[in-house]
């Protein structure tokens, strides 16, 4: 090559090209040819997978009854050898094709491509003739650059126009999008039988209800906001419901457990169709209750259409506890004071009591441990103290040993209890002789039915000489009607009426037409107290309205009589003492029935147990006297209040310089411009005198603690010994000083609150102390002046105030208020417009009590 010559290898260089350019030409032409020749073959094929699929994709398989299913499926089947066989015809053009087709296209009839290919290849010796030649072929070869192929043609027959494969490709692009509707069909549809399915595809609904205990709303698992979610978070005890509408009937619910095996669940059904499969065209329920984590799958024709995830809640058992020592009002109430907690709230709690003492082998009790239901905190209440008042001094248990333990059962049956308290169950005091005698006869027979004949002969035995010892013939005449039925009772109810008969006689000796009175006040308080907890309709609340009115107004009047009866009740009142008068028991009963009829069952009863305490404390007040060291410990109470009143005081001024620091701190922010001054004026307390300001108040914190300690010694000296609180008070005084010397108001303040609260309960159980010395007879005894004909603390001029229950009674503009918001409530409800998620919550709010 390189001894040619530069023409030459010119020569040779376009040959090689023209060579190249010949073999693209005859490989496209050969491509073209192998297309125009496949494409009709394959293109029923195509055409009959393409209907197939949007027949399928359409769901009309699942319309189908299955002989048309099977029928068209057979049409479709018996086409593929027809297109495969047209398809095996196929033949791949030759060296003699491909040059035939491009001399058609390019029209080379009289110079066909083979003969141009030899003369390019045809060399001569003559330089001249060289020349000629050479420029012949580059003529040729670009005559050759320029040939064509053709474009492919498809040849398709006449019975295949282009219209129909148009038509075909926009149905098929239809069907795609089709397919991932609810109604869209599956390819396996045309294998299944579908003889006695419904037309259209199932509807599936599916939802998880809290127990109503909880007060949490249902969830809807197949909602547009949770379709996307599938993991929960559901209380214990939850009930997950699966409705299914249509479909064919082959649907399935699995529940898989922690353990891993999964479980069918049965489709719900009512008693009238529990022996008969659920029809297809009726809805399938599906229940199942969460008490554990799950995994829940919806499994439609063999795949697996939903599934969902439930972490469960545990319900925690509740917890009650005393808080105080079970103790009695001066009439013999017993008072409970306790604490219930739960996750829901409590749904029941009473008292247990056993008698420590148990009966002979051969007694024969006529009455069991007596029932002591407990008042529930609100639900939704974090805690707190809870008290409940009951009378049992009329059970006959009534001044025996007993253990009590407080239970607690919530909405799912779990139970807690509380330590076991031994205490003597309240009992009646009876000041009359005869009275007392028959408590005791009572409670003997009462205790051992077998001592029917004792109890006779001492009834004898009792009126044996009526005219020196019974000088009221009403009581003889009484003493004698319990014998005579006591003798002729038989059977053991006939000796329980006997039994109670013999507590009414008693209790007529002992307070005359009183103790009628009173009963009749305890059973019209009872029935108003059941009638809030059922939620009674107005009409009922006025009808046990008027019939405490009527009752109370019976008592009070009875009371007056016996009080003018007793010469030992017209001592001489205490000046600093307040008077019952009739407008606050009827202000106090109007309250009660307005919040009754707004819903606030829980204030409603919390003021009828004020209103109970109220009477317990009324009956023998008025009988208590001065003694000797009465003046004593009121002094000691003059000093509690003193300190209170000191106490408060210094927390206001602390707040006081808080709040101008914080006032401060904002206007430092730009929030605000400044504080009003006592002159109108605008002005600020710089930090620097807050901080001086809250450290003046140490020595004064520091002066309130040691009077305070001065206090609980004088108490220790005259019998009172002062409980934990004081103590706790002491503390909180101690860390307020120390916050206020480094001017931490806001610490301060909150230790200062804790102290006030404190010197409350802590003067609470010093005037029980003094009042159960006063029953005693020891010196000391309590004063009128503590508290009022109703028992409340009463307020002398020192401002002592200790009972947990001195702002208890809600004002007119809290009452107005409540009523307020309830009318908007129901505003609100009766709007059409109102979401139906917003009514829910409402209806929850005006249940919720």
């Amino acid at each position: 090559m390189t001894g040619q010559h530069p023409d030459e290898r010119d020569a040779e260089r376009v040959r090689f090209d023209i060579f190249k350019s010949i073999d693209r030409l005859r490989l496209s032409a050969w491509l073209t040819l192998a297309f125009e020749r496949l494409w009709p073959r394959v293109l029923p094929l195509l055409l009959v997978a393409a209907l197939f699929v949007i027949v399928a994709w359409f769901g009309l398989f699942r319309m189908m009854p299955d002989l048309v299913r099977l029928g068209l499926l057979t049409l479709f089947v018996l086409s593929l050898p027809v297109c495969l066989y047209t398809l095996l015809r196929f033949r791949l053009p030759d060296h003699a094709d491909v040059s035939r087709r491009i001399e058609d296209v390019n029209t080379l009839d009289h110079q066909p491509i083979a003969v141009q290919s030899e003369i390019l290849a045809t060399s001569t010796d003559d330089p001249f003739a060289q020349a000629l030649w050479d420029e012949h072929r580059k003529r040729m070869a670009e005559r050759i650059r320029g040939l064509k192929t053709g474009l492919p043609r498809t040849n398709i027959p006449e019975i295949d126009p282009w219209g129909l494969r148009a038509v075909i490709g926009l149905l098929l692009v239809i069907a795609f999008a089709f397919s991932g509707s609810p109604l869209g069909g599956r390819l396996g549809d045309a294998f299944q039988s579908h003889s006695s399915s419904n037309a259209l595809p199932p509807r599936i609904d599916a939802w998880v209800t809290p127990p109503r205990y909880t007060g949490r709303p249902p969830v809807f698992l197949t909602s547009a906001a949770n379709d996307q979610e599938k993991q929960f978070t559901v209380p214990q005890n939850s009930t997950l419901t699966i409705r299914i509408i249509g479909g064919n009937g082959t649907e399935r619910v699995t529940q898989t457990l922690p353990d891993g095996k999964p479980a069918d669940v049965p489709v719900k059904q009512d008693a009238k169709t529990a022996d008969t499969a659920p029809a297809k065209d009726q809805p399938r329920n599906y229940e199942l209750t969460l008490d554990t984590n799950a995994t829940v799958g919806l499994i439609n024709n063999g795949t697996v259409h939903s599934e969902w995830a439930f972490a469960v809640l545990p319900d925690q058992p509740p917890t009650i506890r005393f808080t105080r020592e079970p103790s009695s009002a001066v009439n013999g109430t017993m008072e409970l004071t306790y604490e219930i907690r739960d996750d829901y709230g409590a749904a029941s709690a009473q008292a247990k009591v056993e008698q420590v003492q148990p009966p002979a082998k051969d007694a024969r009790p006529l009455f069991e441990a007596p029932e002591i239901p407990l008042s529930l905190p609100k639900r939704g209440a974090d805690g707190g103290e809870t008290k409940t008042t009951r009378d049992l001094t009329e059970h006959v248990w009534a001044g025996s040993e007993i253990r009590m333990t407080l239970v607690a059962v919530d909405d799912a049956g779990q139970e807690g209890r509380s330590e076991t308290k031994t205490l003597v169950m309240p009992e009646r005091p009876f000041a009359n002789p005869l009275a007392r005698a028959v408590v005791e006869q009572r409670r003997m027979l009462a205790l051992n039915a077998n001592a029917k004949p004792d109890v006779l002969n001492m009834l004898d035995a009792i009126t044996l000489w009526p005219e020196e010892t019974i000088r009221n013939p009403a009581r003889y005449l009484g003493l004698r009607s319990i014998r005579s039925r006591l003798n002729l009772a038989k059977s053991d109810d006939q000796l329980r009426d006997v039994v109670a008969y013999m507590w009414q006689v008693a209790r007529g000796i002992e307070d005359g037409a009183l103790s009628d009175a009173e009963r009749s006040l305890r059973e019209a308080q009872e029935a108003l107290r059941q009638a809030i907890e059922q939620n009674a309709s107005p009409e009922e609340i006025d009808k046990r309205m008027a019939d405490l009115r009527k009752a109370m107004n019976k008592y009070m009047r009875e009371l007056a009589q016996q009080a003018q009866r007793n010469p030992n009740m017209a001592q001489a009142p205490d000046p600093n003492a307040r008077e019952l008068r009739q407008e606050d028991i009827d202000r106090i009963l109007k309250q009660i029935e307005e919040l009754a009829k707004q819903g606030s069952k829980e204030q409603a009863q919390q003021l009828l147990s004020q209103l109970n305490d109220m009477l317990n404390n009324l009956q023998m007040r008025q009988a208590q006297g001065k003694n000797g060291q009465g003046d004593q410990m009121k002094q000691q109470m003059d000093k509690l209040g003193d300190l209170m009143r000191r106490q408060q005081k210094m927390m206001n001024e602390t707040h006081r310089l808080e709040q101008q620091r914080q006032n401060g701190m904002m206007q430092d922010n730009g929030q605000f411009g400044g504080q009003m001054g006592p002159d109108g004026q605008q002005g600020q307390m710089s930090e620097e005198d807050i901080a001086k300001a809250l450290k003046g108040l140490q020595d004064g914190q520091g002066k309130l603690q040691s009077d305070l300690q001065q206090l609980m010694d004088d108490l220790n000296g005259q019998g009172v010994t002062p409980n934990k609180d004081f103590g706790d008070a002491g503390k909180s005084m101690g860390d307020a000083q120390k916050s206020l010397g480094e001017a931490d108001g806001g610490q301060a303040l909150d230790q200062q609150s804790n102290a006030l609260d404190s010197l409350r309960k802590g003067g609470q159980d010093m005037m029980k102390q003094m009042q159960a010395m006063g029953r005693a007879g020891k010196p000391g005894g309590p004063q009128q002046s503590d508290r009022d004909p109703l028992g409340r603390p009463s307020k002398s001029d020192s401002g002592t105030d200790f009972g947990p229950d001195r702002n208890m009674l809600p004002g007119q503009a809290d009452i107005q208020r409540a009523r307020q918001i309830l009318d908007a409530i129901r505003e609100r409800l009766g709007n059409a417009l109102s979401p139906q998620m917003e009514k829910d919550y409402l209806e929850r709010l005006l249940k919720f009590n």
